[in-house]
């Protein structure tokens, strides 16, 4: 096997694995799926499969976890972490991978709450309206918040797929881009 293709195997199947995570019991909105967006853009040679691996493994869950009416600001949110991993993280430091983790986090937040606020029936059209919906986007539930759970998370998972890829860069050498 050449070089290329043990790297894209190997960050392939990290992306795999993370992305089985999803079905595993976590608190919400605490998913892998930002981290994979940044570490498919920022580590995959070809950076178009740096986009659709880590797609279609979200698809395939969300195939089994169902799908909802604002799964295209999900998508915008996911190509655009993405596009911050391909940018920004080419030369991944532990301060870049926590810099694009937390925006990427804020990004999802503010794409998909307003998703969730345009055209609701729940929350009025307004300014007023929007402000009400990521502030319950902010809101702690039962000790959690939507928007602290899917930081963490992110965090969580972008130490575990960048980090994991570097140690394994350490053991073995191919994984090393020349």
């Amino acid at each position: 096997m050449k070089p290329l293709q043990i790297r894209l195997t190997t960050a392939a199947s990290l992306v795999l694995l993370v992305a089985l995570s999803r079905s595993l019991p976590h608190p919400p909105n605490a998913t892998p799926v930002m981290a994979m967006a940044l570490f498919g853009g920022a580590l995959f040679d070809k950076k178009w499969v740096g986009l659709v691996v880590p797609t279609l493994a979200m698809l395939l869950s969300d195939a089994f976890i169902g799908f909802h009416g604002t799964m295209g600001a999900v998508y915008s949110s996911f190509a655009l972490a993405w596009l911050i991993g391909a940018v920004a993280l080419r030369q991944p430091t532990f301060g870049r991978v926590v810099a694009g983790s937390l925006v990427a986090s804020v990004l999802f937040f503010l794409i998909t709450n307003f998703a969730v606020w345009y055209g609701s029936s729940f929350y009025p059209q307004t300014g007023a309206g929007l402000l009400g919906c990521y502030a319950a986007g902010l809101a702690f539930y039962n000790n959690q918040s939507f928007f602290v759970n899917a930081l963490l998370g992110d965090l969580f998972f972008s130490g575990l797929l960048f980090g994991g890829y570097a140690l394994l860069q350490r053991r073995f050498p191919v994984l090393k881009v020349a």
